[in-house]
């Protein structure tokens, strides 16, 4: 299946709630990785909230354009 912006936020809608990694494109090859937990998707946007001992802000926004163009990427944590 062919991967659109109503697909990505599908799959992020059935996730909220869940820990996951954010590793963003930052420039010339230069690469953040963010750890936190998705909060909430909306039409155009969806939220993680941050780890704070690693962050010196409490959550980003990030657009399902960013994931579809691979600026970000998301990886979710195996839960045990």
């Amino acid at each position: 299946m062919p991967l659109t912006l109503a697909t990505i936020k599908k799959k992020l809608d059935s996730c909220v709630g869940e820990r996951l990694t954010v590793v963003a494109q930052a420039g010339r090859r230069r690469i953040i990785k963010r750890h936190g937990v998705l909060r909430e998707t909306y039409p155009a946007v969806f939220v993680v909230d941050l780890n704070q001992e690693e962050n010196s802000f409490e959550r980003v926004s990030y657009s399902y354009t960013d994931v579809l163009t691979k600026n970000i990427e998301l990886d979710f944590w195996e839960e045990s």
